[in-house]
């Protein structure tokens, strides 16, 4: 989705950070700004922004495909070439800016040819232009993120449906992907399915350990929608969930609402991890929830804003961000629950239609 508005919007953040040139790897800041991003490899590969220039830099092999997306000036190279000349090429047109920022996501190796080319400049991260101006989404971005959302409630719909005593948690993964590719959604990585004490392991890698009666079953899952993620986390138990799980489980359900109440234009992010982690920390769980509320989201699975009791930015309509404390009881389970919302004038308005309580599965 070219847009001269996304482009003009962040030149006026390079101009409000100081910022001369821009540059850009392959990925979702590309994306933003003109609507396409090539297939990312080793190549070096940029997209070169300044006040009133822009050119971009491609392998040849690319270049075709790209020339359909994008119409802007284009330097290329083959491999037996390499970059140096179009790089040379690329330094005599944007000349030497005062600052520079790369993407936050650049490879290393691209970064080092900057940084070689233009040796005397400073280098800054990408974050300070792309973060301001992707943060805050539109109407229509809105929109989508809706629309991705309901495609997860159904993924969602399609784990619990796969979990039986003795299923492993790769076949629940696998019931997720085929509920998105039903649906026409990309998937960039497998589900997290934590059954058991895996629950308890915030990023635990879905395995071979098969599902079993008197357990609880964390599922964590997103797709890309016409290029905006959806990202839920809802919890499962095989058979009666036990009274020490619905204790755990109603506190992190009141944590969520908690920090969902905090949300409101003018506060600082801070008050949501803040009131989150009071009720965490008040029922005697706090060095049992390890890691921060929620992180911002849209063409990223994780972007800007981060959600933690140290950012003191100020919440603004249009943001959106998860909400997802949990308590984490290593060798037992674990339970978290996160919800995606936008900041509204009226406070949090969530995504997903998905109820939070606790899914009974047949035993």
């Amino acid at each position: 989705m070219p847009s001269s508005d996304r482009v003009a919007r962040a030149r006026a953040q390079m101009r409000s950070a100081g910022v001369d040139l821009l540059s850009l790897p392959p990925g979702d800041d590309m994306y933003y700004l003109i609507g396409f991003t090539p297939h990312a490899d080793e190549r070096p590969c940029y997209l070169f922004l300044t006040a009133d220039d822009a050119v971009f830099l491609v392998p040849e092999l690319n270049a075709g495909e790209a020339r359909g997306h994008i119409d802007l000036p284009f330097l290329t190279y083959t491999d037996a070439e390499g970059a140096g000349a179009a790089l040379r090429e690329a330094h005599g047109r944007l000349g030497d800016p005062k600052r520079i920022c790369v993407g936050d996501t650049m490879r290393a190796d691209f970064l080092l040819l900057l940084q070689e080319r233009w040796a005397k400049i400073g280098f800054a991260p990408g974050t300070e232009v792309m973060a301001p101006v992707r943060m805050i989404k539109t109407a229509d971005e809105i929109a989508l993120m809706r629309r991705s959302a309901a495609t997860a409630d159904v993924a969602v719909d399609a784990a619990f449906a796969a979990c039986r005593p003795g299923t492993t948690e790769i076949a629940v993964a696998r019931a997720v992907a085929d509920a998105f590719a039903e649906q026409e959604v990309a998937q960039p990585g497998p589900a997290i399915v934590g059954s058991g004490p895996n629950s308890a392991y915030p990023h635990h890698r879905s395995g071979i350990r098969p599902l079993q009666e008197g357990e609880p079953v964390l599922v964590d899952l997103g797709g890309r929608l016409e290029g905006y993620m959806s990202d839920i986390t809802r919890m499962g138990y095989i058979g009666e969930p036990s009274a020490r799980y619905r204790e755990v489980h109603a506190i992190v359900e009141h944590a969520v609402r908690a920090g969902m109440d905090a949300v409101k234009p003018g506060a600082p992010l801070s008050a949501v991890d803040r009131a989150a982690r009071a009720v965490i920390e008040t029922a005697g769980y706090g060095r049992q929830f390890t890691h921060r509320t929620g992180h911002g989201i849209g063409l990223s699975v994780h972007e800007p804003p981060s959600v933690t009791h140290t950012n003191d930015l100020a919440m603004q309509e249009g943001m959106m961000f998860s909400i997802e404390p949990g308590i984490y009881l290593e060798g037992e389970f674990g339970v978290r629950l996160e919800e995606i919302v936008v900041v509204t004038a009226r406070g949090a308005e969530r995504l997903s239609m998905l109820p939070r309580e606790v899914r009974v599965l047949p035993a």
